[in-house]
């Protein structure tokens, strides 16, 4: 069951035959391989862009993963949302703070993706790029408007998560930015 109607009402989901899942599983292989053009022709087509497999990954959120500009913007110029979490608590904006993919980075703040969208557990982009020594990411965020001080559910701050992580030079950073002791 799942709900996709403002009334939250659950109805079952239509069985999808055999050839279309093999159809949808050969879009995602397309989106991971990076092969815009297959993916550009199937979403002119009228292919939702916001399609997402059993783990909640988005095709936005694997090609963006996944190092693929191209299929990236391709999925963005068709409508893809940049704001949609996989079932983890995750943005495509997380996974490239993660990965220190700049210009994807740069690519999904400029289509809309907030800067400080944080998953569940309070963890934002900032965290992400923080924990993994992404100095270009981090201050690619903070110049976007990312809050420096945000802070997950359990209280850790982007600060506490890269000293936590030995991520030397993006504590260096957030403690500079702070004023705190590096």
């Amino acid at each position: 069951m799942y709900t996709d109607n403002p009334s939250g009402a659950a109805h079952p989901r239509p069985a999808l035959d055999d050839k279309t899942l093999e159809f949808m599983r050969q879009v995602f292989s397309w989106v991971r391989a990076g092969q815009a053009d297959e993916l550009k022709a199937v979403l002119d087509q009228g292919f939702p862009p916001n399609l997402r497999n059993e783990r909640g990954d988005s095709l936005l959120m694997l090609a963006c993963y996944h190092g693929h500009y191209a299929a990236a913007q391709t999925l963005l110029d068709h409508g893809a949302d940049p704001e949609i979490f996989n079932d983890a608590g995750q943005s495509p904006l997380f996974g490239v703070a993660f990965k220190g993919n700049e210009p994807i980075a740069t690519l999904l703040l400029d289509h809309g993706a907030n800067p400080n969208a944080a998953a569940p557990d309070g963890k934002t982009a900032v965290t992400f790029a923080a924990m993994f020594d992404r100095v270009e990411i981090l201050q690619l965020l903070l110049d976007r408007g990312a809050d420096p001080v945000a802070r997950e559910l359990s209280g850790t701050t982007a600060l506490d998560a890269a000293r936590r992580m030995g991520a030397v030079r993006t504590a260096d950073l957030l403690a500079k930015l702070l004023g705190a002791d590096a």
